[in-house]
């Protein structure tokens, strides 16, 4: 179990199941005994049942009938779910905000940047750096829209702490981030847009295939079509790594080159390569 030192607090409590949680520690439907964790914590059965009641709301356990918390079972097609509706929501937003950085954010995402490039040893130190990194933009979304994104980001992070664990990928996000760093700083809306695009598409690929080789998909080709971005499926369905994106709207660089160990973008017929 890691080096955590419970508290009493229902701030203190929740960041310590929550860490539990995310780690593998608590795994999926092992069931929360408040009398158990009320020992465990040496804390009273009061401020453990309000953070409890924080982490349902951020869809880390679940009320069961009959049988108290449990934590939540990781779903990968929660997961697809959960970056579509990013892709919908986060790639379009940012295009529409990108004249509103200050200097004072380009200077906190370009520090939090370098944390992420010294942090890649250490996959929880790498994987906050990341999430500072594009709260920074997140703090600039409409409310509604910055609350939805905050609480899919709750519930994707536990999966993205094992995936990141994985050689190539925290430079794979670091690559990605630094390109959309430098549209936002040259006031570039639709490289801004794109990379995104690309980065969220990457991300919901490799966190769901390492955790289900054959998952089915069915949400993320569907809108990625919608919104002009042809992702290359199978006949069943299935996608096989690296896998290969061309965005079919004009307005995009075609000339970029974005590779990954997920995802391979390809020119558009008739674009030079």
């Amino acid at each position: 179990m890691p080096e955590i030192r419970p508290g009493t607090t229902v701030d203190e409590l929740y960041r310590t199941l929550r860490e539990r949680i995310i780690t593998g520690v608590y795994g999926p439907g092992l069931r929360l005994s408040q009398g158990a964790l009320a020992t465990e914590l040496a804390t009273s059965r009061t401020p453990l049942r309000e953070a409890l009641q924080r982490l349902e709301a951020d869809g880390l356990v679940v009320s069961q009938a009959n049988r108290g918390m449990e934590v939540a079972p990781a779903s990968h097609a929660d997961v697809e779910q959960h970056y579509v509706l990013r892709l919908l929501v986060e790639p379009p937003t940012i295009a529409g905000l990108v004249g509103e950085f200050t200097g004072q954010d380009l200077d906190r995402m370009a520090a939090d940047l370098e944390d992420m490039e010294r942090g890649g040893r250490r996959i929880r130190d790498f994987q906050e750096a990341h999430l500072r990194f594009h709260q920074t933009a997140l703090r600039r979304y409409p409310k509604g829209v910055a609350d939805l994104i905050d609480t899919l980001h709750t519930r994707i992070y536990r999966h993205q702490r094992l995936y990141l664990s994985h050689p190539g990928t925290p430079e794979d996000f670091t690559a990605a981030d630094r390109i959309f760093l430098e549209a936002i700083r040259d006031g570039d809306a639709v490289l801004a847009r794109q990379i995104l695009e690309f980065h969220l598409i990457d991300a919901a690929l490799g966190l769901v295939l390492d955790g289900s080789p054959d998952h089915v998909f069915d949400a993320l080709p569907m809108t990625a079509r919608g919104l002009g971005i042809e992702l290359e499926t199978g006949p069943d369905r299935r996608i096989e790594r690296p896998a290969r994106l061309r965005w079919l709207r004009q307005e995009v660089r075609h000339d970029l080159a974005l590779t990954t160990t997920n995802l391979t973008n390809v020119p558009l017929e008739g674009d030079p390569p």
